[in-house]
């Protein structure tokens, strides 16, 4: 849900993400437009949670980097620009520091977003385009009522390509975490 007054910026909405009556909500912006969802019922939850569980063991595992759920990431340079993945996954030499408290200053190396029943895909996929233009390197949106998942990385020529994972195929970390699989009868048995 859009509720534009004026253009926000990263520490606008850290403000207003401090206040007692903003305590569930999730803010984020695109091109200074504030935008808020509410928390996500028990489907989102549980694959945010298992998406974020296969990363981080594979991860720690290979000593590749480190994640995060929902939390803020913007680009260094765009104080106008706040996506908050539901997952995300950083490598090791872009993994902020101990003790980040706040926002972090640059996109995810993979971003994971999961559609709920309030947000429409045109929605989802305006997200990914802005994580690529903003220097992440795979977007996965995941779709549970196709029980599969959108994959965006930027193409040779610079323009965002997809390509829809079904049910009874694999993602793959690509660069990101190389070697890492997920099979996603994990996410959606049968």
């Amino acid at each position: 849900m859009a509720i534009q007054e004026r253009l926000y910026t990263v520490d606008d909405v850290w403000r207003l993400s401090q206040l007692p009556e903003n305590e569930r909500k999730r803010f984020y912006l695109i091109d200074g437009e504030l935008f808020w969802d509410m928390p996500p019922g028990y489907t989102h939850g549980n694959l945010a949670g298992h998406i974020f569980r296969y990363l981080l063991n594979y991860a720690e595992e290979h000593d590749l980097g480190d994640g995060s759920v929902e939390s803020g990431y913007f680009p260094v340079d765009d104080r106008h620009t706040l996506l908050g993945p539901d997952v995300a996954f950083n490598r090791k030499e872009n993994v902020p520091p101990a003790g980040h408290k706040r926002f972090v200053p640059r996109m995810p190396d993979l971003a994971v977003e999961i559609q709920s029943p309030s947000n429409s895909l045109a929605e989802m996929r305006r997200k990914a385009a802005v994580y690529l233009a903003q220097g992440t390197a795979i977007v996965w949106l995941v779709l549970p009522e196709r029980a599969g998942v959108e994959v965006w990385r930027m193409g040779p020529d610079g323009e965002p390509t997809t390509e829809f994972v079904e049910r009874d195929g694999n993602l793959s970390g690509e660069g990101v975490l190389p070697g890492f699989t997920l099979d996603l009868q994990r996410l959606f048995p049968s």
